[in-house]
């Protein structure tokens, strides 16, 4: 790969970053604070975040296999998807190369950061061709976007065909694994040593089922580590995230308890969707949703809403035409998607 000095942009490069009330004493202890201009009152609500989340990320080393150095924390994924344009992408200049379909925060981020957008479809298998991809780029590609398990498509990515992508392109190489503890598939956050252009994200909205509370991963070498933390906003996540996320990870049986839980749902919800007249095909998967072409996607998805039941539609997205994305629910939840389903009159 290129240095990062050759990857990031000059102005980051040379920024000096804004420097926490907190990071000035860290690594003494103390007991009196008269430094940040906080309110004495209202403990611990009073006091700012730790700026880099510390013990947190101790705790989140365990449950991932990630040392916490190769560690970010951010306001959900999204904010470190903006990070990499921020850091790497200069606006009018730089271009990044992402398959299609797939989330589609990675094209709002560039286009709020004014870096060009290159798409490569997916083939109809939604698999990766590495050459194809490959072949997008050009010098002024800074960052190729994947995910897998792939969204809204389900499907892990081929590994042979992603390593080939991190072997060859020179450039930052990200891997939204959102959805990886619905896979059996090895997470590449695994294989961080191996290679230095890669980052990979993760979050507590799905498995840890924490949506709610907004806290996003990045796991990368230490060196694009600290870049992203030169430049996020200094307290980005608030106390009361690291304090539930925190609580969350000592539950670790109960995470056990709704991984195979939903595993179990999707094992039965998938093959009785695929029995009804209305499906015209069901997806593998690897996550804990999946997707079902229909002959009428919009009046399926009208039918459900006027019914209490919201699916996504990807009628319009590239290569999901005619398809619903269902999201595995509890069992009450299935029962009451299946029995609609099974009212409907095509």
């Amino acid at each position: 790969m290129k240095s990062l000095t050759e990857l990031v942009r000059p102005n980051i490069q040379r920024l000096t970053p804004y420097s926490c009330a907190r990071d000035e004493f860290r690594g003494r202890k103390a007991s009196v604070f008269l430094d940040a201009n906080e309110n004495p009152y209202n403990a611990p609500l009073n006091r700012y975040p730790d700026p880099l989340q510390e013990q947190l990320k101790q705790e989140l080393a365990q449950a991932k296999g990630v040392p916490a150095e190769y560690m970010f924390l951010g306001n959900g994924s999204d904010e470190a998807i903006d990070l990499v344009y921020r850091v790497f992408c200069e606006p009018g200049k730089d271009n990044v190369v992402a398959i299609a379909p797939t989330y589609g925060m990675y094209e709002v981020c560039a286009n709020i950061n004014d870096v060009e957008y290159r798409s490569v479809m997916l083939d109809k298998n939604f698999q990766l061709d590495a050459s194809r991809l490959l072949s997008a780029t050009d010098e002024h590609t800074k960052v190729i976007w994947l995910c897998s398990p792939n969204n809204p498509t389900g499907n892990c990515l081929q590994r042979s065909e992603v390593e080939r992508v991190l072997r060859e392109f020179p450039g930052i190489v990200v891997i939204d694994e959102a959805y990886s503890d619905f896979s059996h598939e090895r997470p590449f956050r695994a294989d961080l040593p191996l290679y230095p252009n890669l980052i990979v994200l993760n979050t507590m909205s799905k498995a840890w089922a924490s949506a709610a509370i907004r806290l996003g991963m990045a796991f990368a070498s230490p060196d694009i580590i600290g870049l992203m933390n030169k430049v996020k906003y200094p307290y980005n996540v608030n106390l009361l995230t690291q304090q539930k996320a925190s609580d969350m990870l000592r539950q670790k049986g109960k995470l056990h308890e709704w991984l195979t839980t939903i595993l179990n749902e999707r094992t039965h919800l998938m093959p009785a969707v695929a029995e009804l007249p209305l499906a015209l095909q069901v997806y593998p998967t690897d996550a804990n949703f999946f997707l079902v072409r229909v002959a009428d996607a919009d009046r399926l998805y009208h039918y459900l809403v006027e019914r209490g039941i919201v699916v996504r539609n990807r009628n319009r997205v590239a290569l999901c035409q005619g398809c619903l994305r269902i999201t595995v629910g509890t069992p009450q939840e299935n029962c009451e998607l299946l029995a609609a389903l099974r009212q409907y009159k095509a």
